[in-house]
């Protein structure tokens, strides 16, 4: 039998919580600069030899014997092929979820608008799609089918004309039927072109562009720190989603939910990998007892027990908090990925909750609901990053042009304003460029 662990325990009203909690949430420790400094180099080298650069990349990295960007390709009709070679059960679950996930986004769909004032000008916004978009679909510990369909979908109701998605591993038949549910799931989600490559070579090729990956205009899809930092130094050459880290899990319960259902939500985030945070926070102190007493039954049966042992001994911890007020204080210290509210009447505690990547109420509502099929996307803001960023969305997809269409009277209205404004900060063209639209205004000099 396998020893037991002990998380780690905190107390928010000790003293040095906040530093304490701040220590256990530091990132900087995953990402550094020799990582930065390896990025820079496959970055450069991806955009100047293109494909050549690439296959060197996936031959040295993922030790694949390839020598042309034609093996690194999967074709829509391979991407069909391993749909139909699905089981009924598998198709099923992948078609409901494709299904749910539609249905959600398709709210988040923004139209162009327009107004019109009285004397005639209109002002509004044109939305408009993304012509071109990357996704980055993240292999490694575990295999992701369902990334797929989070990042290809929301880009499809938005409009995208084109969908590229890299894989980072050289999935297929004899892979556990992995590579089918990969090369099914974005036959389901509309992909237009899959290559089986990872790492910072894919991101330098999304961005760049090579003689056979075409640029994009955005990249999307979380990936592992060389992924990340990758995307964060491509940054302006190309849009990106967000710089995503491990993942994370905070839990708030009262002490009523089953501490079995507690342990393995917590398990659930865990077992992504070693750097993922698993958080439970109560008002119960007994409870904590209880949820610590459940991993260690728990934990021998879990075909992952190593990474979780890992996780949860390193970057776990288990919260006692003296009341409501003070459990969400701490949830917003963390702004956690993902929040489960396993309370009593978690509605009530929602207007108290200011930064969450995604929020998961009730005791019947575990995070992997929306891992897969609840609806809303699964790619969500890590590392405190819910302060400033929001899910991946349709909006993601779309960009946004201003526009403003002036009658002569509504020219008339704002000219002396902007003339004002302008002779202000000394910029004469732009004072005369207003002025010369209200009727009697001309150049000096001529008639």
């Amino acid at each position: 039998m396998s020893a037991n662990i002990m998380m780690r325990r905190m107390m928010s009203e000790n003293v040095d919580f906040d530093t304490e909690l701040a220590t256990l949430l530091d990132r900087r420790m995953i990402e550094d600069e020799k990582i930065n400094k390896v990025v820079s180099g496959i970055l450069a080298d991806v955009r100047q030899r293109g494909d050549e650069a690439v296959l060197e990349y996936t031959r040295q990295f993922d030790k694949r014997d390839v020598s042309s960007m034609f093996q690194l390709e999967v074709s829509k009709a391979q991407m069909q092929a391993a749909l139909d070679k699905l089981t009924v059960v598998q198709r099923d679950a992948l078609l409901k979820a494709a299904e749910r996930i539609g249905l959600y986004h398709q709210r988040q769909l923004q139209p162009s608008w327009q107004y019109e004032e009285e004397d005639g000008s209109v002002y509004g916004q044109l939305v408009i799609p993304l012509q071109r978009v990357g996704l980055y679909v993240p292999g490694g510990k575990a295999n992701y089918p369902s990334s797929v369909l989070m990042n290809a979908i929301p880009a499809r109701v938005a409009g995208v004309e084109e969908v590229i998605a890299v894989v980072p591993t050289p999935y297929g038949e004899d892979a556990g039927g992995a590579g089918r549910l990969i090369f099914a799931a974005a036959a389901v989600a509309g992909v237009d072109r899959l290559f089986t490559i990872g790492g910072a070579q894919a991101i330098a090729a999304l961005a760049f562009g090579t003689q056979t990956i075409p640029r994009v205009d955005k990249i999307t899809g979380p990936g592992n720190v060389y992924v990340a930092a990758a995307k964060k130094q491509v940054f302006g050459e190309v849009g990106i989603d967000m710089v995503a880290g491990p993942s994370e899990l905070t839990i708030v319960c009262d002490g009523k939910t089953d501490p079995d259902w507690i342990a393995m939500d917590l398990f659930s985030q865990a077992e992504h990998d070693e750097q993922a945070q698993s958080i439970l926070i109560s008002t119960d102190r007994a409870f904590l007892d209880a949820v610590q007493n459940s991993i260690n039954q728990l934990l021998p049966q879990m075909s992952r027990e190593a990474i979780i042992r890992t996780s949860l001994t390193e970057r776990g911890a288990l919260i006692f908090a003296a009341d409501k007020a003070e459990a969400l204080r701490v949830c917003n210290l963390i702004a956690p990925e993902h929040l489960e509210l396993s309370v009593d009447d978690p509605q009530s505690w929602l207007p108290g909750v200011r930064h969450a990547g995604a929020i998961f109420m009730g005791r019947h509502t575990p995070e992997a609901l929306g891992d897969y099929c609840a609806g809303p996307c699964h790619v969500l803001p890590t590392s405190g990053t819910a302060r400033f960023f929001s899910p991946l969305g349709v909006y993601d997809f779309q960009k946004r042009s201003s526009i403003i269409n002036c009658s002569p009277a509504g020219a008339a209205t704002l000219a002396p304003v902007a003339e004002t404004l302008a002779l202000n900060e000394h910029l004469q063209a732009h004072a005369l460029s207003a002025a010369w639209r209200i009727s009697g205004r001309h150049t000096p000099g001529k008639a």
